[in-house]
Parts: C-alpha cells; structure tokens; sequence
C-alpha cells in the first residue's frame, strides 16, 4: 500500500477518459480528500461517464462500488432522493425505503434542473454523511462521493445553486474538449463500451484517505491558505468570500494532491495549482462580468510571494 495506488486509480480512468490526465488528478484528489465534486461542463463531454468509471475502478470484493444515478428534473421530490418510510399494513409498522443516495458514488446528474427544495435534500449528506428520515438516521456506506453535473450554457428551466449547496463541493472542476489526437482515440476505441477492469480494492482506498490526512502542511502554507480564504471576504470585488468550510477543504485537497503527485508534504505548488478550483464556485462578485479565478490567482500568488521574501 502506498502512493503508487493513486496513479494507478488515474491510469485505469485514464482507459475511458482520453486527454485529461489534469482533470483526473484533480479528481483522485478530490476524492481522497473525502470531497464532494461539481462537474460544470457542455453536454457530451463525458462527465457522466467520469462518476461510472470510478465506480468500476474501485472494487469491494470483486464488486465494483454501488453506483446510483439521480437524474434531476423539475418534478423530483427531495424523497425521491433520500429514501422514505413506508407504512406496511400487515404488520402495522412503517420501513425504509431507502433512496439512491445511500450509495458510494452518487451521481446527482444536471443537479441544477431540480428545485431548490429538492436540491436541498442533499445538504445534510454530503455535509454529515447520514441521512435523516423521521426520527431514524441512515448512514451511507465508505466510501461515499456525491459528483454532480450541471450544463453552464443553459439557463432555461435551471435552478441556480444555492451557496449553502455550493460551499459542500470541495471543488468545481470542468473537462473541457479533448485534443484532437484524444478524440480520435474516442472514435477507435469508442471507451465508453470498454470492458473497464477494477484496479483497486475499497480497503486500499480507504488507506489512501488516511495517508492523505497525515501529509505534513508546514505553518507557512497553512497560515497562506487562511489568508488566501480570508482575502476573498475583503477583497473590493467580492460580495461574498469563501467560508471556514472552504480553507478546510483547501487545506485537505492540498494533503491529498500532494500524496497524488507522490510526496508527503505540501509545497506551494500545490496550493496555487488547488486555489481555483477549491474557492471559485464560492465566491460572490459585485461585476458579473469579473472573472473569479483571475482575482483568486493574483490574490493566491501575492500571498505565496510574501512567503518566499520572509
């Protein structure tokens, strides 16, 4: 058991996602920093297939992980999601029902399509991993993901997320095109009828969360992604700046690439390569029209700069 175990979970997605060995990366991290993903992207660019590929890679004794897909629509009912207690008339008692969330990777699908009533059905598991139904709490099996897809350029029968909803994602991240030579692998190989074999056991998995929790964070860093947090709440064009929540999850994603890239420290490197995907979806502008990860990046790179002249 040991880093290596990360490269090969990037290498066996690596089969299926062609050209985004950056994406996957941040991906394995979000995972092994126990973290929730937003994936916002066009249609067609795979990010269904991301949730199912990692589900097949990691196996709990030659099963693969239990996968569920929620597809979001205006007409879904927050029950429809966690589950429900159901009268039995014959014995005159009520049993669980429960929902798709209680699985490993959920997959909350155009997430953004749903109502905020609905949408709201997932807060207090993705924050307390358990689900409460009446008077009786539920408890997802480990591990457990929730990634979440929403289309950016469609507006029209799309309920935005709301921040409390937002700031549960440890980070939003994006596909984008593959590379030409990426999309002809696509279509010779056509990966998403690929026979994918698992490559890691869940007990390994689960090591690869602890290791991660005891990477060692030098004072320095931790006091810069404090600042760094702490920057977006006073910064001139930010109505709204990352939560305590958000230099936690900084924090941990920083633990977690640093194992990803086969260290057990963190470096600077790796806390400006984090900074925009763990804080941008966070974040509230004055000017719509201002871009978020530009102000993270500067506000990110003074505050390491000031590290490297002390």
């Amino acid at each position: 058991m040991d880093e290596q175990d990360a490269e090969v979970l990037i290498s066996g997605a690596a089969k299926i996602i062609k050209g985004k060995k950056e994406f996957l990366e941040l991906l394995t991290t979000a995972l092994l920093a126990k973290g929730h993903v937003l994936i916002e992207d066009n249609p067609g660019l795979g990010k269904t297939t991301v949730a199912k590929t990692f589900a097949r890679l990691i196996f709990n004794e030659k099963t693969p992980l239990i996968f569920k897909r929620i597809q979001f629509t205006p007409d879904l009912l927050p029950y429809d999601i966690t589950g429900v207690d159901i009268f039995n008339p014959e014995t005159r008692t009520f049993c669980f029902m429960p929902g798709p969330v209680l699985a490993n990777i959920v997959l909350a699908d155009e997430i953004n399509r749903a109502t905020p009533k609905t949408q709201s059905a997932l807060l207090e598991v993705m924050a307390e991993r358990q689900v409460t139904i009446g008077s009786n709490t539920h408890i997802p099996p480990e591990p457990f993901f929730v990634i979440a897809t929403e289309n950016p350029i469609e507006s029209e029968g799309t309920f935005p997320l709301p921040n409390a909803q937002l700031d549960r994602f440890i980070m939003r991240l994006s596909l984008g095109y593959p590379d030409r030579n990426a999309e002809l692998e696509i279509l010779e190989e056509n990966p998403s009828e690929n026979n994918l074999e698992p490559v890691l056991n869940v007990n390994d998995f689960l090591t690869l969360q602890k290791m991660t929790e005891k990477v060692f964070c030098h004072l320095a860093l931790r006091g810069a992604i404090v600042d760094i947090v702490r920057d977006t709440r006073t910064h001139s064009e930010i109505t709204l700046g990352a939560s305590p929540r958000a230099s936690l999850h900084f924090l941990n994603s920083a633990k977690a690439l640093s194992l990803v890239r086969g260290r057990n420290f963190v470096i600077d490197e790796d806390i400006i390569t984090l900074a925009v995907p763990v804080l941008a979806h966070r974040l509230k502008l004055h000017d719509s029209n201002t871009q978020a990860e530009k102000l993270i990046r500067e506000i990110c790179l003074a505050r390491l700069s000031g590290i490297r002249t002390n």
